[in-house]
């Protein structure tokens, strides 16, 4: 299954979840389903339905394909503690992921694309994956050719401060010092939902 690189925009309304601050902004003036039978599809949902649209909003805010996810709703399952605040964990540990909640990028999806055209370093190794997962101690930096770009120049950095990480705006740089706690990933997501779906 392709990667759904349709408008950001399209993509929140049809989950009903800002995916990005830009989504945020249009969803504000405009609410509902996008599509000409929007109004047709407002009435009550199955629980079925209710499931399926949680586990795709949840997959297209990380920006991860059908076989991605459920591969690793599998690993959230085996490993031990609850699994969907496995899930979310594991979800927040993805390097794209650091990379937006750090601040160095504005979307996820930005920050996939820094990641895949190997602007990053991790633990002194270039990497282009933007799916590896963190561990505390790992430490993610911007390449020093990167950092000359006009781009890098500009970055602010984050806004909120996690307990799992710190970030250095300075020396574009982010330390893993923990995990994520489960109030700390994004807010809005019935991770049961997802759990159940998967259980069926």
């Amino acid at each position: 299954m392709a990667r759904d690189n349709s408008p950001i925009v399209k993509q929140s309304r049809r989950e009903g979840y800002a995916l990005a601050p830009k989504a945020a902004k249009v969803m504000a003036r405009k609410n509902g389903i996008p599509g000409e039978h929007a109004g047709q599809r407002s009435r009550s949902q199955s629980l079925y339905l209710v499931q399926l649209r949680e586990k795709q909003k949840v997959r297209r805010m990380y920006g991860l394909l059908e076989k991605q996810f459920s591969k690793l709703m599998k690993e959230a399952t085996r490993a031990e503690g609850l699994t969907g605040e496995n899930l979310l964990q594991f979800l927040e540990r993805r390097a794209d992921n650091a990379v937006y909640r750090a601040g160095f990028a504005t979307t996820r999806r930005q920050a996939r694309q820094l990641v895949s055209h190997g602007h990053f370093l991790l633990n002194g190794k270039r990497i282009n994956i933007p799916s590896i997962r963190l561990n505390p101690g790992d430490v993610l930096e911007v390449r020093q050719k990167s950092q000359k770009s006009d781009y890098f120049k500009t970055v602010e950095g984050m806004t909120t401060p996690l307990s799992w990480m710190k970030a250095d705006t300075k020396k574009l740089k982010i330390e893993v010092t923990g995990l994520p706690k489960r109030e700390e990933a994004e807010v809005g997501i019935n991770e049961q939902l997802i759990v159940e779906f998967y259980s069926r």
